[in-house]
């Protein structure tokens, strides 16, 4: 098993127009769990696949992607959509 050294915070439009933000070590690990209904409880849901990956950052410790994981969750939708714009 590899492990990452970088930890990533990243942020996915599913399919029916709704965001879901994460934690991994390996987007493309992760995105292919989503996809393939095996990721998260919310991404399993029909109506929400596919997702695409639409944002990520690149952090060195877990615990500041997942800091910045649970701000992201805290913003309302449009502030979401400006910090997404923005970066």
């Amino acid at each position: 098993m590899v492990q990452s050294n970088n930890h990533y915070f990243y942020v996915l439009l599913c399919a029916d127009n709704t965001f879901y933000a994460g934690y991994t070590t390996d987007l493309t690990r992760r995105l292919a769990e989503h996809n393939s209904g095996k990721g998260a409880k919310y991404t399993r849901l029909k109506k929400r696949r596919p997702t695409k990956m639409i944002h990520h950052e690149v952090f060195k410790t877990k615990s500041d992607a997942m800091k910045k994981e649970y701000a992201f969750k805290q913003l309302t939708r449009l502030k979401k959509e400006a910090y997404l714009a923005d970066n």
